[in-house]
């Protein structure tokens, strides 16, 4: 469990999204590099095995030089698949401020399909408000695009 998991007064973004296939279908997508840079950003390093680490890299700012830095912390084939979420620099203020967070996929069979449920938890404010606030727009944004990759 990481400092994110416990942190107090932390706020999540949640999302969930029904498709109509099956959890196994959608796993693959999710746990898939090459699927994974079609709907977020491009995983370097990524494979789904607990304890691996890899990283995502987007725009850079301050003394933060873009990169995400990730850990697979769970792996439940077809149900729970979780990572850390980790990056920004502590000078910084508003975009790319220090943060420590985890990223979670959860999937259930629901009628007609599968409920997928991602929550970012850990943002503790006022640090991390703009990430918060960009992120929960970004997550919505991001989720439903997997519905036309999956089963690719």
């Amino acid at each position: 469990m990481t400092k994110a998991m416990l942190q107090q007064g932390a706020q999540d973004i949640v999302v969930d999204e029904v498709f109509p296939h099956a959890p196994e279908t959608i796993w693959r997508t999710l746990t898939s590099g090459d699927m994974i840079a079609r709907f977020l950003m491009k995983p370097n390093g990524f494979e789904p095995v607990v304890g691996n680490r890899f990283t995502f890299q987007t725009t850079p700012a301050g003394e933060w030089d873009g990169v995400i830095h990730c850990e697979v912390v769970d792996v439940e084939p077809n149900r729970h698949f979780a990572y850390s979420w980790k990056g920004g620099h502590a000078t910084n203020v508003g975009y790319g401020s220090l943060l420590d967070t985890v990223v979670s996929w959860s999937l259930s069979a629901v009628d007609g399909g599968t409920r997928l449920r991602l929550v970012h938890s850990g943002f503790v404010t006022p640090r991390n408000d703009t990430a918060f606030r960009n992120m929960s727009e970004g997550w919505k944004k991001v989720v439903p695009r997997i519905g036309p990759i999956i089963g690719e």
